[in-house]
């Protein structure tokens, strides 16, 4: 959602006093304003002097969010849609490519979660370059913990063109890499104000022409959520919930594969599960749980969830269907 400013110009009820009443309650954007009491606020703009405008202005605000939900589609749409979108996106992993039935499928959101020094970091590189060299399309990675690795990029980049040397100058290995684009990101407010820049950029490129926006990576979409979820109030989950409904609206309206890392916490009898709980559990299409090989450089790959299995259960692997893989 956007700031409440940048909705005047085409909604004047949101206008200068509007923004000025909300900012003095901690209201600054769209989320502030849906997750709000939105009974209490209203009550308290009874007090000024045109209390059936704020009234309207709060309607027209709703309004703007009810027109994002996509409306409803039959069947006959639904399998349309299916045949013409159903690509995937290769990771560059041949393992993990033959589990997901060719890698990353457009207009999904993939979660992969797993404990520390899974290989979670280094698949997301390697899918990043293998998109950009081997697709010749855009990535955008929004990195929160600067484990972004330039040189571990160029080095995939390198192989997946065939190339010798990571410090390769042709004209393909600086398309490649420019193809990739890293944001440092390290609050959840942030993330949202660049998941809408990459929405704009969405609804102005041009879909099959090169260098378009593909693949988006959240590395990690954890470490954002999981501190705004610690206390009693439900101000953290609100949020949450809205990060997962932006990222599969921009997966299916703009038909990009999306994928997002993930910690573990302990489950039952001790073994590792995603972390952010049952709610966040729903958002993804595809769950995947990697792991580490002791005493090997090998990483275990397996399917938690797939939205695809029951419905072509011919093609695609069921649920704790696994394989290993090795980074180099």
């Amino acid at each position: 959602m956007a700031p409440l400013r940048s909705l005047e110009k085409d909604y004047p009820l949101i206008d200068a006093d509007f923004q000025g009443f909300c900012a003095s309650h901690g209201i600054l954007t769209v989320e502030d304003l849906l997750i709000h009491d939105l009974h209490a606020l209203l009550a308290k703009a009874d007090h000024l002097p045109r209390p059936e405008r704020f009234r309207q202005a709060v309607n027209q605000v709703l309004c703007i969010v009810d027109g994002l939900h996509r409306p409803w589609l039959n069947g006959i749409e639904l399998l349309r849609r299916t045949s013409d979108f159903n690509r995937v996106l290769s990771t560059g992993c041949g393992g993990v490519d033959s589990l997901l039935n060719g890698g990353l499928q457009e207009g999904q959101v993939t979660e992969l979660a797993g404990p520390s020094s899974s290989g979670k970091t280094q698949f997301c590189l390697l899918a990043a370059s293998t998109v950009a060299a081997m697709h010749l399309c855009c990535v955008m990675y929004l990195d929160t913990g600067n484990s972004f690795s330039s040189k571990r990029v160029a080095h995939f980049v390198s192989r997946v063109l065939g190339t010798t040397s990571e410090e390769d100058n042709s004209r393909s290995f600086q398309q490649a890499m420019s193809r990739i684009l890293c944001c440092a990101v390290f609050d959840i407010f942030s993330m949202f104000a660049l998941l809408h820049q990459l929405e704009a950029k969405l609804k102005s490129q041009v879909r099959g022409s090169v260098g378009v926006v593909r693949l988006l990576i959240i590395d990690s979409i954890s470490s954002l959520i999981s501190p705004i979820l610690s206390g009693s109030g439900s101000q953290g989950r609100a949020l949450m919930i809205s990060a997962g409904a932006l990222l599969k609206k921009l997966a299916n309206e703009y038909n990009i594969a999306v994928a997002v890392i993930n910690h573990t916490v302990g489950g039952e009898n001790g073994f590792p599960k995603p972390a952010l709980g049952e709610t966040w559990k729903t958002i993804p299409h595809v769950r995947l749980m990697l792991s580490h090989d002791f005493g090997s450089k090998a990483c275990h790959v397996s399917i938690l969830k797939h939205i695809s299995l029951r419905l072509e259960s011919a093609l695609f692997q069921a649920p704790g269907a696994s394989t290993r893989f090795v980074i180099e």
